[in-house]
């Protein structure tokens, strides 16, 4: 259970872990009103919210957490599903004593799956936030999926005992951030980024849930057909880096059709990388204050 950590002006912070399925996942809490919950893409650790929280946390109770392998969750055996990552927020939201209805936001990956968790738990839903979020207009699974995944855990287990995390990990995450954002930068304070990302964890973890992204897209592409969103705000945010290039006209577009088939706001951060939570962090917190 997240433990209070500190208390400034009315706002109590607490940060610890969560048992789900026998892996410890990283939990942070902070903030105070309506409840949100924030949950990053792939490769992501609860810090690259960090822009974010302070502009909510007067109004908001902001749930982060770390998906399994990254942050400071543990690596867990399941193969990563849509439907996992739904059980993943309920049981973090339980173990918080927060059973009523938040908005949940998913960047990228994670846009997957805070909306399937809006479709399969409606009552526990007051809004839907998908930023930047995946889109596959027609997913189908690929064939294998354990031995993909079996795959993708051979390949990290054989680069941590090459100590090629250890070696590369931060200065990976270092440049898959600067490449991400218009500024160039990647502001997680560089002690976090070594001890997150220096571990094979963050590698294994990365590798798997790549390796069943169309399986994770074909899931959520089956609830939809059965299971309606609720009626609630719904918010697709994207990011437009302002160059006007073919290929980010094409992920406006893409994106602005997704927002069409879920009856959702669109909104365009500009000018933003896809890891926009760093770059427009206003636009960010706006989306989320909206659709509460």
């Amino acid at each position: 259970m997240p433990r209070p950590e500190t208390v400034s002006d009315g706002e109590t912070v607490s940060d610890g872990f969560v048992r789900v399925g026998g892996t410890a996942v990283h939990v942070r809490r902070e903030g105070w009103g309506p409840v949100c919950v924030l949950s990053g893409g792939l490769g992501c650790s609860w810090f690259d919210w960090d822009p974010v929280v302070p502009l909510l946390a007067p109004c908001r109770t902001v749930v982060r957490f770390d998906r399994p392998g990254y942050g400071l969750s543990e690596p867990e055996r399941g193969r990563p599903t849509a439907v996992g990552e739904v059980e993943r927020i309920r049981t973090v939201l339980d173990a918080l004593g927060l059973p009523g209805p938040c908005t949940v936001a998913g960047h990228s990956l994670a846009g997957f799956h805070v909306e399937a968790f809006a479709r399969l738990h409606p009552g526990r839903t007051a809004g839907l936030v998908l930023l930047d979020a995946g889109v596959e207009p027609a997913p189908h699974p690929l064939p294998a999926p354990g031995l993909r995944d079996l795959g993708a855990r051979a390949v990290a287990g054989t680069a941590t005992a090459l100590a090629v995390p250890y070696l590369f990990g931060p200065a990976g995450r270092r440049l898959a951030a600067r490449l991400n954002t218009v500024r160039g930068t990647d502001p997680a304070p560089a002690g976090l980024v070594r001890r997150c990302y220096r571990p094979g964890r963050a590698l294994r973890a990365a590798l798997r849930e790549n390796a069943c992204y169309l399986d994770v897209a074909a899931e959520l592409a089956e609830l939809r057909a059965r299971a309606p969103l609720p009626e609630v705000p719904v918010t697709v945010l994207a990011a437009d880096p302002g160059c006007g290039t073919p290929a980010s006209r094409r992920w406006l577009a893409r994106q602005q059709a997704l927002a069409e088939l879920l009856g959702a706001r669109f909104r365009v951060a500009v000018p933003a990388g896809h890891l926009l939570m760093a770059d427009r962090p206003d636009v960010v917190a706006q989306a989320v204050l909206d659709s509460s």
